[in-house]
This record gives structure tokens, C-alpha cells and sequence, in this order.
């Protein structure tokens, strides 16, 4: 059975990447294609703006199609108007916009009382995999003695909004869970002083268009450990999103992460 989608912020960079992946797969079919009151290309058709063939389906600020599930590429302002819909309309949800602060995330954890939702601040395997690697290297590395440095270092392109990125600070909430580290620090200057143990540090770059990158950086006495993990497009992002849609719709209302979609 093909699975009518909507895509919202079908206009943006990741927007145009799931429209285009979605008009390749089979089991699914762009229902609705929505963008926020005013943008310039209202009425344009979504898999042209895309660039890949015509879809027939407009870009719209209202969602009025009838749709199996939303998955959501946009800002946190935005992100919070379509999870109201979402739980208005009792419409699965994929949310993939990070950023979000502490009431629109409460915001999320209410509508999951209604609705199905994956939330995950990355849809990348790769990521989510990487995840899985830096919890089983925190309570290896953990039992060093001398204690364990945890630096993170991302990079991102120029017109992302928030930093250090959601992947960023959910690798530093994993690492954190199992070796105990309670100060997060982002950045440094000026004389710092010795860092102390319970210190992660997170680093942002934003440069040109890099779709995204993390390393993972473990310092031990005589030695270093590096985990990176690196997008060489934005089509890894899109294609769990999709992934992830076809898993939510099956779900009981609650929220669901990447692990549950992935089965890692």
C-alpha cells in the first residue's frame, strides 16, 4: 500500500531532498508539499522546485490533502505550529528540526501522548550507529586511569541556526550517561585553567555548504581515540526520514528515536 506523505518545509534545502528521494520510492507518494505564509514560491509545483519531475502537488501554507504522516525539515517556530496540526489532526509525526527549546520539546512530549512520533536530532544511519559506538567507548574508557578528556567537534554550513547542533549535543548526552560528566562547555577562551573531568567540550563550525560532520574526540594518558562520522550529502538525512515514516505510521501513539526505526 503506497503511503501519502506530507513534507513540511518542502521549500528547503532538506525539503527538496525528500521530495525528490520520496518521487523514487514506491511505497510512498507526496500527498502535500507545505511551507510557512508567504514564501515565494506558494503555488509552485514541489517536485519542480525539487528539480526533479513534476508531482503535481503544490507547494501550500495549510495542509488540506488527505496524508498518512508529516514529516517535518523545518525551523522551531514552524515545527511547533505543524505539531499542533499534527495533534489536531491525529497525524503521525517524523519531527527532524533541532533546535527546539524546552516548550516546544514539552510541546512534542504532549502530542506524543495523541499521535506516533520519532524525534531524533539526527535521521542519518551513520550517525545513529555512531551513537551506539561512543556509548559502548564511554564505559570501556571510562575505567582509564587518569581520567578520560571528551571533546566534540562539528561542522555544519553556513545558514544552519543553532549551535552546537542537535546531533552535537545528543552525542555529549550519551557520552555524559555513562562516565558522569555534569559541566558542558562550549567553546573556550581566555586562561581556561586546567579543563576538569567532568568537562565535555562541544566546538562549532560553520562553514560554506557542509552538509555535516562530527568527531568524537576521547584523550587518554599517552594516547587518543577519534570517532568521525561524515555526510557526503544531505540525502543520508532524507532517506532515514523517510525510513522513519514508514515506521511511525504503525505505531501506537508515544515517541519513538532512530534506534526504534533503525532496530539498533
Amino acid at each position: 500500500m503506497v503511503l501519502p506523505i506530507a513534507v513540511h518545509g518542502a521549500a528547503g534545502r532538506m525539503g527538496q531532498r525528500l521530495v525528490a528521494l520520496a518521487s523514487q520510492d514506491s511505497d510512498l507518494q507526496l500527498a502535500a508539499a507545505l511551507e510557512f505564509s508567504g514564501h515565494p514560491r506558494l503555488g509552485d509545483d514541489a517536485g519542480l522546485v525539487a528539480g526533479v519531475e513534476k508531482a503535481d502537488v503544490p507547494l501550500s501554507e495549510t495542509l488540506d490533502a488527505d496524508v498518512g504522516v508529516v514529516i517535518d525539515f523545518s525551523v522551531p517556530e514552524a515545527a511547533e505550529q505543524v505539531t499542533r496540526i499534527c495533534q489536531q489532526k491525529q497525524l503521525p509525526l517524523v519531527m527532524a528540526t533541532t533546535g527546539l527549546d524546552q516548550p516546544q520539546q514539552q510541546l512534542l512530549k504532549d502530542a506524543a501522548t495523541v499521535i506516533p512520533i520519532v524525534w531524533a536530532p539526527n535521521m542519518s544511519l551513520a550517525v545513529n550507529l555512531a551513537m551506539k559506538l561512543v556509548v559502548t567507548a564511554g564505559e570501556v574508557l571510562k575505567q582509564v586511569p587518569g581520567g578520560v578528556d571528551v571533546d566534540i567537534i562539528e561542522q555544519h554550513h553556513r545558514y544552519k541556526q543553532d549551535a552546537p547542533s542537535g546531533t552535537a549535543l545528543r552525542f555529549g548526552q550519551l557520552i555524559a550517561g555513562v562516565m558522569g560528566q555534569s559541566n558542558h562547555v562550549h567553546g573556550r577562551q581566555g586562561i581556561t585553567g586546567q579543563r576538569s573531568q567532568d568537562e565535555i567540550g562541544y566546538h562549532a563550525l560553520r562553514v560554506g555548504d557542509h552538509p555535516g560532520e562530527h568527531t568524537i574526540v576521547f584523550g587518554m594518558p599517552g594516547e587518543t581515540m577519534e570517532l568521525t562520522v561524515r555526510a557526503n550529502s544531505r540525502d543520508s538525512y532524507a532517506l532515514g526520514a523517510l525510513q522513519a515514516a514508514k515506521f511511525v505510521v504503525d505505531q501506537s501513539p508515544g515517541i519513538y528515536s532512530m534506534e526504534d526505526v533503525l532496530g539498533l
